[in-house]
Parts: C-alpha cells; sequence; structure tokens
C-alpha cells in the first residue's frame, strides 16, 4: 500500500511539473470559414511532443461558447498575462498608451507656446468596457489618455494635441505585459500529439459582388466577385471558405469570459443588450441574407423548381483554395462564372398607399419612405441563377458593351430559381395610375365596435411605350379592399401582410407586349372600408 501510493504521489509530482514547465509553441490557421458580418469561423492547430505546459501568444477573443479544444489527450487551459520586452504588437485602433507602455519618450505639442514633455509612458491595463469601446469603434477614449510620469509625477496629455513624440534613447524597448494562453497536458504517458482549436472570432469577412454582362441579346454572364478583408491575424496558406446563409449566432456580440479583455462585469451587460435579428434594411439584407425579402418572378408565387444543393441546414461553404494574407491586407478576386438565358421586362410595381384600416398614408410618410410608396416602372431582367450555388445577396451591377447600365441590390436566389433584377428606371415608359370614388352612398359599416365607411373605388393604370421595340410589360398594382372586376383579367394574389386585417392586401399582376408606339388603359375596381 505503502509502495502503491510512493507510486501515485510520484506521478502527481511528475504531472505537477510539467505543468510548471512552458515551452513556446506555435500554432497554425489551418482554415478560416468567412461570414459576411465580421464573423469568421477559425480552427487553428498546434503539435506537442509530450506532457508539459505549451504557451501560445497568439491568443484569440472568441465568441462566447464558439471556444472549442480538440485532442486525443486531456488539455487544460489557461489565459494569463506574462511581462515581456520591445514594442506591443500594433492592432487596428490602438493607443499610445498601449503600444508605447515603459518607453521613455519626448512629446511634442502642436499649438506653438507648450513645451516639450519628456516621461515614461506607464504600462497602464485600461478598464475593459474602455478598452473595447476604443478598438471597435476607432474613436480615441474620452479625456486624457496617454498618461506619463516623469520627476514631477505624472503627466496627462491630451492625444488629440500632439504633433509628434520620440522615444528619447535610440534601441530603448522597454518592457509591457501581454496576454498568453497556456496549455497544459498533464498526462505523463501523453505522447506526440495535436491539438485543434476552434473558434468564431471577429475582424475577418467578405463582401461579393455581382457583374451581369448582357451585352448578347439571348444569354447573360454572371460572374461573382468577392473582397476580403483581414483585420484578424495573419493567415499563410490557410484553406478559406466564403459561407453564404443567414448565419445564426446567437451570442455574436458577446465576447467569451475566457478573453482576459473581458470582465464579469462587461460579459452580463453584453449578456443583457438585444439585437435584432429580422431587420429589412439593406445593411442587415447584406449581411445576414434573408431570403423573405427576394423578388420573385413577377408573376407571384414561389419558384419550386429550384433543387436544393444539398442535406442539412441552409449555409452554403464556398471553397476558394488557400490563400497567404497578413493582417491588414485587402484581396479581391473572381470566385464564379456563368451564362444563362434571360428576358428583358419593364416591372412597373403600383404601391398600396393605404393602411390596413383604409385611411391614406399621408404625404410626410410616403416622403420617408420612398423605396416603399413611389410609383415606378424599371427596365429588369429576368433569369435563373446558373451557378451551381446560391446567389448571395449582394450588389449586382448590369453592364452591356462594355457600358455601364446600372446596379441595384440582388437577393439570395437558389441554384437553378428564377428572380427579376431591377437595373434602372424606364423613363420612356410613361406611366400614369389614378383612383376616385364612384358613388358616394358611403355606407357605413360596424366590425368589433368600430365603424366604417364603406366605399367603391375605381382605378385607372395607363402605360405607352416610347421606345422603337416593343417591351414586356408586367404591371403589379397592389391595393387594400375587395376586388370588383378588372380588364384583362389579371392574376389577382392574396398579400400574408393583410390576410388577417379589416381590408385584405391584393396584388393585381397583368403581363402584357406593349408594341412600339402602343398605349394600354386598364380599369378596375373595389371596395374599401375607411374607418370613420
Amino acid at each position: 500500500m505503502t509502495r502503491l501510493l510512493a507510486v501515485l504521489v510520484s506521478l502527481g509530482l511528475s504531472a505537477f511539473a510539467f505543468a510548471g514547465e512552458e515551452k513556446l509553441a506555435h500554432s497554425r490557421i489551418e482554415s478560416v470559414g468567412l461570414f459576411k458580418n465580421g464573423l469568421a469561423v477559425v480552427h487553428r492547430t498546434l503539435t506537442i511532443d509530450g506532457p508539459g505546459t505549451y504557451r501560445l501568444e497568439d491568443v484569440p477573443e472568441p465568441i462566447h461558447g464558439t471556444f472549442w479544444i480538440e485532442s486525443e489527450v486531456n488539455v487544460v487551459t489557461r489565459l494569463t498575462r506574462h511581462t515581456v520586452g520591445g514594442l506591443r504588437r500594433q492592432v487596428p485602433h490602438s493607443s499610445f498608451q498601449e503600444e508605447l507602455g515603459g518607453r521613455e519618450i519626448v512629446i511634442h505639442f502642436g499649438a506653438q507656446g507648450i513645451p516639450p514633455v519628456t516621461g515614461t509612458v506607464l504600462d497602464l491595463q485600461w478598464p475593459s468596457d474602455q478598452a473595447s469601446m476604443n478598438r471597435d469603434s476607432g474613436r480615441p477614449l474620452p479625456g486624457p489618455t496617454l498618461v506619463l510620469s516623469n520627476e514631477t509625477g505624472h503627466c496627462y496629455v491630451d492625444p488629440t494635441k500632439i504633433a509628434y513624440l520620440q522615444t528619447k534613447e535610440a534601441g530603448q524597448t522597454g518592457s509591457h505585459s501581454k496576454p498568453v494562453m497556456l496549455l497544459t497536458v498533464a498526462d505523463a504517458q501523453a505522447k506526440k500529439a495535436t491539438i485543434s482549436i476552434t473558434y468564431l472570432a471577429k475582424g475577418m469577412a467578405w463582401a461579393p459582388s455581382y457583374r451581369i454582362d448582357v451585352s448578347d441579346a439571348k444569354s447573360l454572364a454572371v460572374r461573382q466577385n468577392a473582397i476580403i478583408k483581414n483585420e484578424l491575424e495573419g493567415i499563410e496558406k490557410a484553406q478559406v471558405y466564403l459561407i453564404s446563409g443567414f448565419p445564426s449566432v446567437q451570442f455574436a456580440n458577446v465576447t467569451s469570459p475566457l478573453s482576459l479583455g473581458t470582465t464579469w462585469n462587461q460579459f452580463f451587460e453584453q449578456l443583457n443588450r438585444r439585437f435584432p435579428e429580422g431587420q429589412a434594411s439593406a445593411r442587415y439584407a447584406l449581411t445576414q441574407q434573408a431570403v423573405s425579402y427576394n423578388t420573385v418572378r413577377p408573376d407571384g408565387g414561389m419558384d419550386l423548381s429550384a433543387m436544393p444543393t444539398g442535406e442539412g441546414v441552409d449555409l452554403h461553404y464556398q471553397d476558394i483554395g488557400r490563400l497567404t494574407l497578413a493582417q491588414g491586407d485587402s484581396l479581391a478576386m473572381d470566385t464564379a462564372s456563368a451564362r444563362a438565358a434571360y428576358e428583358p421586362v419593364v416591372e412597373w410595381l403600383v404601391p398600396d398607399t393605404r393602411h390596413a384600416d383604409g385611411r391614406y398614408v399621408m404625404e410626410q410618410e410616403r416622403e420617408s419612405h420612398p423605396d416603399k410608396y413611389k410609383d415606378a416602372a424599371w427596365d429588369a431582367l429576368r433569369f435563373r441563377n446558373p451557378l451551381p450555388f446560391p446567389m448571395t445577396t449582394a450588389p449586382a451591377m448590369v453592364v452591356a458593351q462594355g457600358r455601364f447600365n446600372g446596379q441595384r441590390l440582388s437577393y439570395w436566389v437558389n441554384p437553378g430559381e428564377e428572380t427579376t433584377l431591377h437595373v434602372t428606371k424606364a423613363l420612356s415608359i410613361r406611366t400614369r395610375n389614378v383612383e376616385h370614388e364612384v358613388d358616394s352612398s358611403r355606407e357605413l359599416v360596424n366590425l368589433g365596435g368600430v365603424q366604417y365607411r364603406k366605399s367603391t373605388v375605381q382605378g385607372e393604370l395607363r402605360a405607352n411605350n416610347h421606345r422603337h421595340q416593343s417591351v414586356t410589360l408586367v404591371i403589379r398594382r397592389r391595393f387594400s379592399g375587395e376586388l370588383l372586376s378588372a380588364d384583362q383579367s389579371p392574376k389577382q394574389t392574396l398579400q400574408e401582410e393583410g390576410a388577417y386585417s379589416v381590408n385584405p392586401r391584393n396584388e393585381l399582376l397583368w403581363t402584357l407586349s406593349l408594341k412600339a408606339g402602343e398605349e394600354v388603359t386598364l380599369t378596375y375596381r373595389y371596395t374599401v372600408l375607411t374607418r370613420h
């Protein structure tokens, strides 16, 4: 028994000795998957040769709940600070205090009459929330942020007043503390093994765009381009994937408490923040690809002919090969191209200018939302996505014979799915729409204790073609109420937003061929309930 206890104690001491010895290790980023919203899925590896404590100086700031270590050996991870010599590695938006901590410098001011100041920059650790604000916003911290110590005491300097500064002694390196990651393998029987570290981090993303060439009258050419910007850290021959889809990262704005730059107070504060996950803004659409905002084919309905690209969740990983990028580098490259048949059309959308209770939308509100309420005809392209993967939400530039035609936002389109892309306003297709009440009875209707006035409205749509060739004209008239009649039997679609309102929201759709110089007039009637 005594011998067994001695062996166990010996093994425990050996493990403790292994844990106490630090070996500088170097990890390598093997792959990185880029979302469009500033997040990256980072996968890095390092090889160990046995038990011990391995020190990594490339310390990530992972998103909460995404930091994972995998290995055939048991690994304990600890983040701490070590004091080192030399300047800090400069990071975007870093302050003088961070870069020059421990160095003796001379500050020269821009304003006349202020003498230079000499002193040693204090190696301060800013509160986590302030440091984060400085790095994220790129703005200097409020108040004096550069603190020096000299024979007279402490000197507080406003960095915006500095003309230039210099080190007092050539070759002086100073010292400062930096975060390090310690990976401890305590198993005395452990042998050479690979440790894989996976996490989500901010600082590297991609921005797609499309170039659509319609020089050929029968088929268009689609080119996808990707711009990659690396603000994370340098990568060397790392496998890069461009990720398309709707990235559901609920804690994307919460830094893991594992990071030394995050206090518990800041962590809990970030957890309590609310971030929208369903906005329809252009910025949100560009970064999240909300398919519900697609411009579907102009004759209405969903295109079910598009086949899925694979099984699993709707995230597409596009492999663009191995890349080498230093921190701060930007890269632009073509990532795909294909051709597709297309049809040029003119799409005239006449918006609904009533609220659900039948009242007209005020002019001020219309002016505040011109894209929603503006009556306009657009030249558009109708085609199917020819790429073997989804066209992600991105700006699309249309050219013909080397000339720029227009640029609009193209929404998510599955492979083989049909879409309609607006190009520019069709000014040579003149359009006009008017509406008026056709009776004066104005019957009163009581619904749920609320009185409404029932009116019959007649509308007229007129379009004429001032071009020298025929055009396919697609007219989409949206209105609130019950349809009574319409010329040329348009397709009627009930809009989801008004399915349960007092006045159902409808869309009438006509597809017409309009010859050169031809004019068309369409009339329709409907009843509407207006809150009295």
